[in-house]
């Protein structure tokens, strides 16, 4: 169990118990069903516990260079890559590390996909077939006029010369059951051209690891997938499922302000700057010992330490009064949250580390005046 006392504020922690348990379901369900997993950097990115997924997972998916790069670097594999445009000034530095490159666009497709001939790189296109079952439309690739992917119309009967595979995400956050439904309507819509392709890339939002999830139901998913189309390759690239649950953001509280019956706890952290996904979903983070607002008991709003005006959030009740130095611990920030962090008004940046599974913290990286500046010129 995490001792937070010898932890620096603020400070992002992986529990490295827990994300070898959620490594052990994903490697389960990859042998079972028979498919491909691969993480996705675009929610868990913490390159320094890459030695622990490549014990487990060995692949990865990118969406820009950069990620491209770390793949290749410290995944010590070529990235399955993905954006939703390449540019010219990028494209080649991004096949060096790429052994998979999916377009956005037939006419991306026909743009760069000549070079790609030189390198040993299977090519696909991303497709829509505008249905999803996401409910925010800000995480919803499948609402009408979207710039992602190609529905069906635009197809036709055949894919170009050099389409090696076709690639959909369309899920967030998901269950087996929104994969069974998606599946029927991209076999229906696309179906008809599976036997051009040679694999088949489900994309991410396959949320394996949370409790009440139906891994087993998902395995019989994809193996009656795979039964009807055995020659298809596979592919799974969830980022959520890999960090669910297994790190926190250590804060503390500086100052308690109050303001018509309003009590905030000005924290050592930022929603706008370190919890962006929380003002953007939005959503409510749960924070240990403390509940929703309870009418008797002592409850406050959770105010960021940057000077933009919303960035708070509230409100949560306690056992007691908080007072400046006490600790919140924000639960399950490590993927997406971590990953979209920004140094907006120079605050501190948090630091991140492990929690060993020999129960020791192990400090990997801090943040000071030299990364902020660094990002500006």
């Amino acid at each position: 169990m995490i001792n937070y006392n010898q932890i620096p504020s603020p400070c992002f922690v992986l529990d490295e118990v827990k994300f070898r348990n959620n490594l052990e379901l994903i490697r389960s369900v990859k042998n079972q069903a028979g498919v491909e997993i691969i993480l996705a950097f675009k929610a868990f990115a913490m390159w320094s516990a890459f030695p622990i997924v490549r014990e487990y997972i060995p692949c990865s998916t990118a969406s820009s260079l950069a990620e491209a790069r770390l793949a290749f670097e410290e995944m010590g594999s070529p990235a399955h890559t993905y954006a939703p445009a390449y540019s010219e000034k990028e494209f080649d530095e991004i096949m060096q590390y790429s052994s998979h490159i999916t377009f956005n666009s037939l006419a991306q497709f026909k743009k760069f996909y000549p070079r790609t001939q030189f390198y040993n790189i299977s090519c696909g296109l991303r497709i829509n077939p505008e249905f999803s079952d996401v409910g925010t439309d800000l995480y919803n690739p499948c609402s009408p006029g979207s710039r992602l992917g190609i529905i069906a119309e635009k197809l036709g009967d055949s894919l170009p010369a050099g389409v090696e595979g076709l690639h959909f995400h369309t899920l967030c956050e998901s269950n087996s059951f929104d994969l069974e439904r998606t599946l029927l309507v991209v076999e229906q819509k696309f179906g008809h051209l599976f036997s051009q392709i040679k694999w088949l890339n489900m994309g991410g939002g396959h949320l394996m690891t949370r409790e009440g999830y139906n891994a087993e139901h998902l395995i019989q998913v994809l193996k009656a997938f795979k039964a009807k189309h055995p020659h298809l390759q596979l592919i799974l690239e969830p980022g959520s499922a890999f960090a669910w649950r297994t790190g926190d953001l250590i804060a503390t509280v500086l100052d308690i302000v109050e303001n018509k019956g309003v009590k905030t706890a000005m924290l050592d952290v930022s929603f706008s700057c370190h919890m962006p996904d929380c003002l953007e979903m939005p959503y409510k983070p749960s924070i240990v010992g403390a509940t929703d607002a309870a009418p008797g008991k002592p409850t406050y709003r959770m105010g960021g330490n940057s000077c933009l005006a919303g960035d708070f959030y509230g409100d949560w009740s306690f056992d007691k009064p908080l007072q400046p130095g006490d600790h919140i611990i924000f639960e399950d920030m490590i993927h997406y949250t971590m990953v979209k962090t920004t140094m907006f008004n120079g605050v501190s940046h948090p630091s991140i580390g492990i929690w060993t599974k020999d129960n020791e913290f192990r400090l990997v990286r801090e943040f000071g005046y030299e990364d902020y500046k660094g990002r500006l010129s």
